[in-house]
This record gives structure tokens, sequence and C-alpha cells, in this order.
């Protein structure tokens, strides 16, 4: 199942976290995997660990639009073929409303919303030509509103709603766009968090735990399931939808 044996991908964000957790799932699963990030030192490194051959790290800036072009091609001269664009890349400047920079606005917008808009607008040109492509994009909970994250929330629900203009857009010439949804994962930027609050991370993840009906705080693994759920071929027919992977946190 979801076999991506000659399938390439590039995951923005992947030197670690989540985008790492994805990267080392489709390479499990026999792709060739770009990773991407703004360090790419670290990417190249990540890279080196995948398991299989063939993959690449490659340094970008999401935000900026030189940058992600020159990723890209650098992406398509490794590999001569992109089938899987994951847009994972991500930083939070939390701050309450009144307390909130324009600078830390502009920075999460710029990376979350621009960068996917950027990076999507660079694949899409091969993906039409080829008649084939899987664009899955990094939302959140969030996006339904959350107290000081103001930018972070807007930024997520945008990407929502590209992520359905570019399915209807692109649908025709075989190409999907998804986005997955998470909801609390046990990751550095969760850890970060916790730091922030006062508090150490397993009582902040205790806390968390309790917010949804599963009762466990969620797992890069079960992001990563997802997204290689609406990579692969099974999902053919899903297009412009948002998968939360919350535990049932949105239902409580």
């Amino acid at each position: 199942m979801n076999d991506f044996a000659g399938r390439s991908a590039l995951i923005t964000g992947a030197a670690r976290g989540l985008g790492l957790e994805t990267a080392k799932r489709l390479a499990e699963k026999g792709a060739r995997v770009a990773v991407l990030d703004l360090d790419e030192r670290a990417a190249a490194t990540a890279a080196q660990q995948l398991p299989g051959e063939g993959h690449v790290g490659v340094g970008v800036d999401v935000a900026q639009a030189s940058s992600v072009t020159a990723a890209v091609d650098r992406v398509l001269d490794a590999f001569g073929d992109l089938h899987i664009a994951v847009n994972n890349a991500g930083i939070t400047r939390d701050n309450l409303l009144h307390k909130m920079s324009e600078d830390d606005w502009d920075a999460v917008l710029d990376v979350h919303l621009k960068g996917t808009f950027l990076i999507t607008r660079a694949v899409q040109a091969t993906m039409v030509a080829q008649r084939y492509g899987r664009i899955v994009n990094t939302s959140s909970v969030i996006a339904l509103g959350n107290r000081g994250q103001a930018n972070y929330a807007a930024a997520k629900a945008g990407i929502q709603a590209f992520t359905r203009t570019v399915a209807i857009e692109l649908g025709g010439f075989g190409v999907t766009s998804n986005a997955v949804a998470p909801g609390f994962i046990d990751t550095e930027m969760t850890a970060a968090v916790a730091r922030r609050l006062g508090m150490s991370e397993e009582q902040f993840n205790e806390s968390l735990a309790k917010q949804n009906v599963v009762g466990r705080m969620g797992q890069p693994a079960d992001i990563a399931h997802a997204v290689l759920f609406l990579a692969s071929e099974a999902a053919s027919f899903v297009t412009g939808q948002t998968i939360y992977v919350d535990g049932g946190w949105t239902l409580v």
C-alpha cells in the first residue's frame, strides 16, 4: 500500500520535526526525496540519513521567490521530474494582538502562506506538463483561532483556502491539492511553547492530551501517515480537502 517507488518528492522544512518524519516515511516507501530547509547543511545531513538512495538536501528561503525558483530548479536537475510537493515549512511568533509587531505578523504570513504559494507556483508547471502531481500543504487546528496566535491562525486558515483554489485550477491536469491540519503534536515547536509558558514538556503534553478524545499527544508519525495517504494513488479522487489530524481536539 502507498508504494512510492519511482516517485520523487519535495518537502519544505524537512530537516527536523514533521517534515523529517514525512521524508523518512516517503523514502521508506521508495520515493526519492528532496529535503528543503532554510539551513542547507541541516537539509543535506537529513537527506543523507534517509533510507534508500538518490535523496538531496537543498537550502531555501521559502519566503523569497528567487530562492524558491533556484531550489526547485536544483531539485528538477537532480531528479528530472517531480511528483509530490509537501509545503511544511513554518515558524511561530506568538503574541497577543495588542503586543504583536508588524514584523512578527509579516514573518509568519511570509513563511507559511507566501511560502506555500511560491513553492506551489514553482512546481505546478512540471506537474501540469506531466499531467500528474500531488500537492500537500500543512495547515493546523489553529486555523480555527487561538489566543495569542492571530498571525499563525490567519496563515493556516489562508492555506486551507489556497489549497481549495489550487485544487480547482489544477484538477483537470491530474494534479490534486490537499491539506493536513495537525493538532498538538509532540515536536520541538510544542516543547518551545511549554517553555514559554513556564511548564515542563511533560506537564504541557499531559494537559494537551486531556483536551482531545483520544487521550494522548499526537506524534509526528500520525501526521506523516496522513500526508502519505494524500500523496498516494489511493487519494487520486481526493482534492481540495483539509484533513484534521488532531485526536478529536476539534470535537471538544
